[in-house]
C-alpha cells in the first residue's frame, strides 16, 4: 500500500456550528473523525521508531527521507537491520494475511543506502551551554550520545575499549554484524559532534565528572562480567566464559579450541559461542541445556540458524562434573511449572574446550562510592521513572539497569534518557505522551485475499557459511526491499486510498490534497459509517455527535 507519514488528523474535521443544519439534524447521533492511531509494529518496537511512518516513505522511493525519519529514533539502522530480533514482524497485523513484513530487512537496506550514499544526520539544535559524559560507547551510550547531541548538548563518550561498539563490536559475531556497517555508523554519529574517548576506563565516576566539568551522567556499560557455574572439575578440558572468548575474537584473536566443543546455556549467546567455535574450526560443536527448546532464553531463528550449521542441542541436560575432557552430564525433566528437576540418569560427554555462556552481570563497581544508588544482585543499578538513579544528575539506562537485554531495547534506553537528561539539564521533566489506542487485526478491513508474496533475504550458500566469518545474511536489492515496504498495511493510519471519498452516499467528504487527507462536511454526513466500515487501515473513528458539539 502506499501510504504517507504519520500525522494526526483531528484538527481537519471543521468546527461544527451548532445553528446549522447538520443534514440529518437530531437524528445523526455520530460523525467520522480522522485520527492516527498506533501501527502494532510502532507500539512493540523498544527503540520507539514510527516504523510506518519510514515503510510509507521507503515504499514510494523516498529512501533519504525514510532513513531520516528512523534516525530521529534509531541511529543504527544498519546495525539494527541485522541484529535485532524483530518483534515488530512478531506483532505486524500482515502475519495473519500471509507473511509479516520484513521490517528489518528494509531497514537493513536503508542504513546500507545511507552508508553507500554518505547521508549526514541532520543538523543538530542550537547549542545549549551544557556537556554530558556517557559512561560507555555500547549501543545505549551511542544511542544517548547521539540523541543528547541532537539536542543541542556537548557530548564526550568515555570507554574502556579499544575500539568503539560495546557488546556491537567484541560480542556479536561478524557473520551477524560487519564490522565495516558498525564502523561507518560509529564514525556518523562522531562526525555529528559526539567526542569519543577510547581506552580510557572510568573507576570512579564523580571524579570523572568534577574533571571534566560535566553538567550530567550516563552510565551504560553494559553487562559484560560472567556468570560462573559452580561445577567441579578436575584435571578439566580448557573452560572459558563465552562473553570473553567472543571479546577476544572481537579484537582480532583466534582462540583455539580443539575439536570437540561443548557450550553450556541456552541463550543467545550460546548460539553465537556454538557457531563461531564451527568457524574456528571445531568439528563438533554441542549446545547443552538444562531446559527444553520451549523454555529456552535464545530467539528462535537464532536456533534455526545454529542447528542449519550443523550445530547439536542436548535438550534437558546440565553439567555435573569435568574430569579431564570427560563431562558428566544428567538428563533433566521439567517440573509443571517449567522448571529443571534431576532425574539421575547419567552419561557421558567428550570435550577439548567447555564454554560457559550462563548470562551476564554488569560490572557497577566504578559507582561503588556514589551515594544514593540502589544495586540489584546482577550488579544492575535501579533507576526512577526518568533514568535517573538516587544521586542526581547520574543516569543509567541498557544493560546497567533491570530490562530486558537486547540491543534494541539497550538503543531505547539510550534515546529516553536522552529526553530526561535533557528535560533535567532544562529544569524540566520529561513525560512521554500518551500513546493512541493499537489497531490489531480485527479492527482492519481487508480483502480476504493477498497477490503480494513476502520478499526473503538470501543466505550464503551452506559449503560457506563456515569457511569464514562473512556475514551469512544478504541484504535487499532496491526493487525488492520498496516492494516489501508497500506490503504495509498502514495499520491506523490513513494513506489516502480513497476509499472513504468513494463510498459515501451523500459526497460529504473532500479531499484536501496529497499526503493532506480528507476534510468532512458536516452539513451533508448523515452518519451512517460507510465510510469507516470502507477505511482498510481503521483510520476513521465514529465519534458521538455530542462529544464533537462540546456538550457534557
Amino acid at each position: 500500500m502506499t501510504g504517507t507519514t504519520q500525522r494526526n488528523r483531528l484538527d481537519l474535521t471543521p468546527v461544527v456550528d451548532p445553528t446549522r443544519d447538520h443534514g440529518t439534524g437530531p437524528f445523526r447521533v455520530r460523525r467520522p473523525v480522522w485520527a492516527d492511531l498506533l501501527p502494532p509494529c510502532n507500539s512493540v518496537c523498544p527503540a520507539g521508531e514510527d516504523i510506518q511512518a519510514w515503510l510509507a516513505l521507503a515504499q514510494a522511493g523516498e529512501y533519504r527521507r525514510a532513513w531520516e525519519t528512523l534516525v530521529a529514533d534509531n541511529p543504527l539502522p544498519a546495525t539494527h537491520g541485522r541484529v535485532c530480533y524483530h518483534p515488530c514482524e512478531t506483532a505486524c497485523n500482515r502475519g495473519h494475511m500471509d507473511a509479516a513484513v520484513s521490517i528489518h530487512a528494509v531497514e537493513r537496506f536503508l542504513g546500507d543506502q545511507a552508508k553507500a550514499q554518505g547521508w549526514a544526520y541532520p543538523a543538530p539544535a542550537a547549542p545549549s551551554g551544557k556537556t554530558v559524559l556517557v559512561v560507555g560507547a555500547g549501543p545505549s551510550g551511542l544511542s544517548a550520545a547521539y540523541h543528547l547531541t541532537r539536542l543541542g548538548h556537548k557530548v564526550t563518550i568515555h570507554d574502556a575499549g579499544p575500539v568503539a561498539g560495546g557488546m556491537l563490536q567484541f560480542g556479536i559475531p561478524a557473520y551477524r554484524l560487519p564490522r565495516a556497517e558498525l564502523a561507518e555508523e560509529v564514525a556518523r554519529i562522531e562526525r555529528l559532534g559526539v567526542t569519543i574517548v577510547l581506552n580510557h576506563k572510568v573507576t570512579d565516576v564523580l571524579a570523572e565528572q568534577r574533571a571534566g566539568g560535566f553538567d550530567a551522567v550516563f552510565t551504560a556499560i553494559g553487562a559484560q562480567a560472567a556468570q560462573h557455574a559452580n561445577i567441579p572439575a578436575r584435571d578439566a578440558a580448557r573452560v572459558l566464559d563465552a562473553v570473553a572468548m567472543l571479546r577476544d575474537i572481537g579484537a582480532g584473536g583466534r582462540p583455539s579450541l580443539g575439536r570437540r566443543v561443548v557450550v553450556y546455556g541456552g541463550g543467545n549467546t550460546a548460539m553465537d559461542a556454538a557457531r563461531t567455535a564451527k568457524r574456528l574450526g571445531a568439528e563438533e560443536a554441542v549446545i547443552v541445556y538444562r531446559r527444553d527448546r520451549a523454555h529456552m532464553p535464545a530467539h528462535a531463528f537464532e536456533a534455526d540458524e545454529a542447528l542449519e550449521e550443523g550445530i547439536k542441542i542436548r535438550w534437558l541436560t546440565t553439567i555435573k562434573e569435568i574430569v579431564g575432557p570427560s563431562l558428566t552430564v544428567e538428563r533433566m525433566t521439567l517440573d509443571e511449572h517449567g522448571r529443571p528437576q534431576p532425574t539421575g540418569e547419567f552419561d557421558t560427554l567428550e570435550a577439548d574446550s567447555v564454554v560457559l555462556a550462563l548470562g551476564q552481570l554488569t560490572e557497577s563497581a566504578f559507582l561503588a562510592n556514589v551515594p544514593g544508588l540502589e544495586f540489584k544482585p546482577d550488579g544492575s543499578v535501579v533507576v526512577d521513572r526518568h533514568m535517573m538513579t538516587g544521586h542526581p544528575g547520574l543516569f543509567a539506562g541498557g544493560d546497567m539497569v533491570p530490562t530486558e537485554r537486547t540491543v534494541t531495547t539497550a538503543v531505547g534506553h539510550g534515546k529516553l534518557a536522552a529526553r530526561n537528561i535533557d528535560a533535567w539539564l532544562r529544569g524540566r521533566a520529561y513525560d512521554a505522551p500518551a500513546k493512541p489506542q493499537r489497531v490489531d487485526f480485527p479492527m482492519l478491513n481487508l480483502p480476504v485475499f493477498s497477490d503480494v508474496d513476502p520478499a526473503s533475504q538470501q543466505p550464503l550458500p551452506d559449503a560457506d557459511r563456515l569457511e569464514g566469518f562473512e556475514e551469512v545474511m544478504a541484504g535487499l536489492a532496491e526493487p525488492v526491499a520498496r516492494r516489501e515496504a508497500q506490503r504495509c498495511l498502514s495499520c491506523g493510519v490513513c494513506f489516502e486510498c480513497d476509499n472513504c471519498f468513494a463510498a459515501c452516499p451523500e459526497q460529504a467528504i473532500a479531499r484536501l490534497g496529497p499526503g493532506l487527507g480528507y476534510a468532512l462536511d458536516p452539513a451533508t454526513c448523515t452518519g451512517c459509517g460507510v465510510c469507516f466500515e470502507q477505511c482498510p487501515c481503521h483510520a476513521i473513528q465514529m465519534v458521538a455527535e455530542a462529544e464533537l458539539m462540546g456538550a457534557p
